[in-house]
């Protein structure tokens, strides 16, 4: 079984970062490369699984130069889910030919390396059963993911994140890994061979939204007090063309999330001026579970399905902010949605504007 090694999970780009780690681990043992083989795993239809399952065989009974044994690594393995390929009775039976090969690879050793996957196909469960197996996403959350990968390419740059810079950075791209490594090493070119530090304005200037972080800007300068950026902020918005309403939806999302973190700052659950770490998180939330149907939907009706660092971002807004201006600030958002469904695109610019001055000036 040391023989046979399995990498899957749900993220492509981690289970591509540990097979490649495990890969340059055993090549120490396999000098001439000539013994060193990668097969691109990846198939669209079944005849291309038969075909695949084939070069398989023949890579691992085909001695190196040397006459021992061979590293073999399947790489990006894309049919072990319920799709058409996946569930198409040709891929099982091709797989199930597999299974006497992977059991009796002598001297050689084989890498799998598979994403997407679906953990009940009967061929992963066997998998599970009968190799080296580690399933990346299940044992490691996506967030920590994110994290863990993220540092360690700012510290194999001789560089660092600031304070707090690298939640801000997640909560800007989102925590997708691949994109955190690449826009770090944008970063580290910035800062140059004599390396530094990540800051939030770094961030801030140099990185773009993406996906859930596509309203971040306008959002983080909208709560900042600082009503110049927000006026700012709110012309870029609308100069790219961005819709009104999704960023209403996130200012409201963001102000949910406040209104219930003043809640619980003036219930002494917590402190504006700290972090809010996930055991804590998790313990208050232990205690208000009676109000909340289900904390493994993320929702901003629900602050402990949140992400710690994100909240520990918002726990220094709530100074500016008393519960009765959070709850007037509410109203205020359900009157400018009535107001973008009445007034011209051209006048949607201002609406925010007029938001930003009261949110930031009344208290």
């Amino acid at each position: 079984m040391d023989s046979f090694y399995v990498i899957l999970g749900d993220d492509d780009f981690l289970v591509h970062q540990k097979s490649k780690e495990l890969f340059n681990k055993l090549a120490e043992n396999f000098t001439d490369d000539l013994s060193r083989e990668l097969i691109d795993g990846r198939a669209e239809r079944v005849e291309e699984v038969e075909s695949l399952v084939r070069e398989v065989k023949t890579a691992g009974q085909t001695l190196s130069l040397f006459g021992a044994g061979k590293l073999i690594w399947v790489n990006q393995v894309n049919f072990l889910n319920q799709t058409k390929t996946g569930s198409a009775m040709g891929t099982k039976e091709a797989l199930e030919t597999l299974k006497s090969f992977f059991l009796g690879l002598g001297d050689t050793k084989l890498i799998l390396s598979a994403c997407p996957i679906h953990r009940g196909n009967s061929f992963v469960k066997w998998l599970q059963k009968n190799s080296v197996y580690e399933d990346v996403s299940k044992k490691e959350k996506e967030e920590l993911a994110f994290r863990r990968t993220v540092e360690l390419t700012a510290e194999n740059l001789g560089i660092r994140f600031g304070r707090g810079a690298l939640e801000y950075l997640a909560a800007k791209i989102g925590p997708h890994t691949r994109l955190g490594v690449e826009e770090t090493k944008k970063l580290a070119s910035f800062l140059g061979d004599q390396g530094g530090e990540i800051t939030d304005n770094m961030i801030m200037e140099m990185v773009p939204d993406f996906g859930e972080g596509d309203f971040f800007e306008a959002s983080e300068a909208f709560f900042s007090g600082k009503i110049q950026w927000a006026m700012d902020a709110i012309d870029r918005h609308f100069f790219h063309g961005k819709d009104a309403r999704p960023l209403l939806a996130t200012l409201q999302n963001r102000n949910r999330l406040l209104i219930q973190l003043r809640v619980l700052s003036e219930g002494g659950e917590l402190s504006t001026q700290g972090r809010l770490g996930k055991e804590q998180l998790e313990s208050i939330g232990r205690k208000y579970a009676h109000h909340f149907e289900d904390f493994s939907e993320k929702t901003t009706l629900n602050l402990f399905s949140q992400n710690p660092w994100f909240l520990s971002r918002l726990l220094s807004l709530l100074d500016k902010f008393s519960a009765r201006r959070l709850i007037d600030l509410q109203s205020d958002l359900i009157r400018a949605f009535q107001d973008i469904l009445i007034q011209p695109k051209e006048q949607h610019a201002k609406i925010f504007k007029h938001l930003a001055i009261r949110a930031n000036t009344l208290s």
